[in-house]
């Protein structure tokens, strides 16, 4: 499990490790350094050989570039550097690293000014250690020259710490930014690096571990997680052989109205999906025959509906027996806004007491009720996406887009829900205040119905006895997992939800055994740390 840092949180960090742990400034850009050129010796190696140019800052994300230079020299590399100042501007654990390279002969040219339009080509790789993390405002000046010129090279890029010009707290370039094919950032993973665009100037992101101990990071409260593929593994419930299926769970979803019929059946057959026992669908009654041919495995039960086809306020009293049957609640995809389903919706919210997960429109119908979220007496998982959260919330879209972690751990703590905002990544957050990155899905899974997919998963994950939390965080990991298999086999562009849902029973399979599976052929890890 990766803890995700802002910039301030990491530099946080640093202190209490050299002030109060002893832990010398010049050790962590030794270790920073080492590791990165490890990196590259793994990625593009043996390096033995190759021209490799460093641009270095005259601040710390220079003096890792020098201690990277140094390295990979030892390892046979031919290496040049470029200082954008004096050597004499270059201060404390950084001028140290500078001054040991100079003394063991390695090129160093101080740099005035650069022209954007200088060639290259002699080198083999380039190393960007211009301006780390702590950047403000837009790149100007030579840094932007020299930007532009990595930007135009025709052979691999490596950013240290981060690529220059990166806001590593919202992910967005400041006006220019490094177009990394590899990024060794320092201890942790930073969390604009894993929000777009941010995510696409990054490459492949490795975590350079600095020996810097697991209790700082608690100390600092960052409370957010990116978890690897053993962490879900374990997540996965427990499959005893003398089950049967009473043991797996029972879900009842409230679902469809006409013209949506699609997102009730993608919901249901989902939950099955996951490993619950029993699903019943609640739905429209004129819709029934439909769905009693569509869904062979799923119970349905037809209820009272409204003129326009959706679940009428009078079907609450109908649904009195799968109601007291159910351990789990489902509500809203495809249900509609008739005034009629919005108050059937409020009911169930108001009288009801079991775990629900609540999508869609069971969401839109509670926009203007959400106290009926903080006073629901069970636990509740509610998986919005930026639409669908702005009118629960009453933010713009674009408020919550550029401050997705904030917003999300705001009202899942406001509203004692776990808060699923879906996107690239899907942010989740507890009441408690943590925060789940999810790693894993891609751009094909932008099709109509894949939400409904995973509002099952998540059902039948806590039918089977997962808290709200940990139902939330596997559903989402499971349902991107599945999303990468089909775009691996069938490809982005074709893939619909069906074939998201389809490939869900292998991916479970695969993460029974993460390590005897073959997860890597379809995919991979946002960010390998390097110990």
């Amino acid at each position: 499990m990766e803890v995700i840092l802002t910039v301030d949180e990491m530099r946080q960090a640093d202190a209490i490790a050299i002030r109060e742990l002893g832990i010398h400034g010049l050790i962590l850009m030794e270790n920073a350094g080492l590791k990165a050129a490890q990196v590259i010796q793994s990625v593009y190696g043996p390096v033995a050989g190759l021209r490799i140019g460093i641009f270095c800052g005259k601040g710390n994300n220079g003096g890792d570039g020098f201690v990277i230079g140094r390295h990979l020299s030892r390892m046979g590399a031919d290496v040049t550097f470029w200082l954008t100042g004096k050597k004499q501007d270059v201060k404390g654990d950084a001028a140290v690293n500078l001054k040991i390279a100079d003394q063991l002969g390695l090129p160093i040219f101080e740099l005035e000014d650069w022209d954007a339009t200088t060639g290259l080509l002699e080198y083999d790789l380039l190393v960007d250690a211009l301006l780390g993390t702590g950047l403000k405002g837009e790149v100007k000046g030579i840094y932007a020259e020299i930007i532009r010129s990595l930007n135009r090279f025709d052979g691999p890029v490596v950013a240290v710490d981060t690529p220059s010009g990166l806001d590593c707290d919202r992910g967005e370039p400041l006006g220019l930014c490094v177009d990394a094919d590899v990024t060794v950032t320092m201890g942790n993973v930073k969390q604009g690096m894993l929000f777009y665009p941010g995510r696409s100037f990054v490459g492949a992101l490795y975590v350079a571990d600095l020996g810097v101990p697991d209790h700082v990071f608690e100390r600092i409260g960052s409370r957010k997680f990116l978890l690897d593929l053993d962490d879900y593994s374990t997540l996965l419930p427990a499959r005893p052989p003398d089950a049967y299926k009473n043991t797996f769970g029972k879900v009842l979803v409230l679902a469809g109205s006409t013209g949506l019929t699609g997102a009730a059946a993608m919901a249901s057959l989902s939950a099955l999906r996951s490993g619950a026992g029993m699903v019943i669908l609640g739905c429209p009654k004129s819709l029934n025959p439909i769905f009693e041919e569509k869904l062979t495995e799923v119970m349905t039960t037809p209820l009272p509906e409204t003129d326009a086809g959706s679940i009428s306020l009078d079907a609450y009293e109908a649904l009195e027996g799968p109601f007291r049957w159910a351990h789990v609640l489902a509500l809203g995809p495809g249900m509609s806004t008739h005034p009629d389903t919005k108050m059937f919706v409020q009911r169930v919210l108001a009288e009801q007491q079991k775990p629900m997960v609540i999508d869609a429109d069971g969401l839109n119908n509670l926009a203007d009720h959400t106290g009926l979220l903080a006073r629901y007496p069970a636990e509740l998982v509610l998986t919005p996406h930026a639409g669908e959260l702005s009118r629960l919330t009453g933010l713009s879209t674009d408020e919550i887009l550029e401050n997705r972690i904030q917003v999300v751990r705001e009202y899942a703590g406001k509203w004692g829900v776990v808060l699923l905002l879906k996107g690239a990544p899907t942010v989740i957050g507890t009441p408690e205040g943590d925060i789940f990155l999810n790693p894993s899905g891609n751009a094909g899974m932008a099709t109509a119905g894949s939400g409904d997919v995973l509002t099952g998963l998540i059902a039948g994950f806590l039918a089977q006895g997962l808290a709200a939390k940990d139902a939330a965080v596997l559903g989402a990991f499971v349902h991107g997992l599945a999303g990468d298999l089909a775009a691996a086999e069938l490809g982005q562009r074709g893939m619909t939800a069906g074939d998201i849902m389809d490939a869900v029973p292998q991916v479970l399979v695969d993460l029974e055994d993460p390590e005897a599976a073959d997860v890597e052929d379809y995919w991979s890890p946002v960010a390998v740390r390097v110990y």
